[in-house]
């Protein structure tokens, strides 16, 4: 297959996914055909440079490969579509802080943190938007769920791994858990 035709096919595939696609999706695209995953990888580049002057372009997020608009564009589509996107309350967002800064934490280690009982509302929006997930129990007694984040929490915000959080203000770290998250 020439280069040019399996470029195409990857801009075919990643313009019309929903979700970001990973190297494995991208190459079962191709069936039996034994597709290195090196020249996979060079075809992504060679696409991303392609768009850099278009008003989309090329990302690598936790999951995998997908298309966006430019955020100098943004501004642009939010008028023709002025949906405003969930607001969620302080007590959300400062669980939320907690398990990414901290994961993985029980609710215990929230309400340490948080110097108040972890708010049940809080972590089941969390979960219902696919931020956070149980990724194991505390070997203690009554083996507390152990929160951590999701790569959907990643996707959602733009990055590859936790080590691109922003540092936190607090505490000057960016996270003492775990360095990737594996869901």
């Amino acid at each position: 297959m020439e280069l040019a035709t399996l470029k195409q096919i990857l801009e075919a595939a990643l313009l019309s996914a929903r979700e970001p696609l990973g190297l494995a999706d991208l190459k079962a695209m191709f069936g039996e055909t034994e597709l290195a995953g090196d020249l996979l990888r060079r075809c992504l580049d060679e696409i991303r440079e392609e768009w850099q002057a278009r008003p989309l372009e090329l990302i690598l997020l936790a999951s995998g490969w997908r298309f966006r608009v430019r955020a100098e564009f943004m501004p642009y589509l939010e008028r023709m579509n002025p949906e405003k996107p969930p607001r969620y309350s302080r007590v959300v967002m400062e669980t939320l802080a907690i398990i990414a800064y901290r994961q993985p934490v029980t609710r215990g280690d929230i309400e340490e943190i948080r110097g108040v009982v972890a708010n049940a509302n809080a972590i089941r929006a969390l979960e219902e938007r696919g931020w956070i997930d149980v990724v194991g129990h505390r070997e203690t007694p009554g083996r507390p769920a152990l929160y951590a984040t999701t790569r959907k929490f990643l996707d959602d915000l733009g990055l590859k791994s936790l080590k691109e959080l922003p540092i936190s203000q607090e505490s000057g770290i960016r996270d003492q858990g775990t360095e990737e998250t594996d869901a």
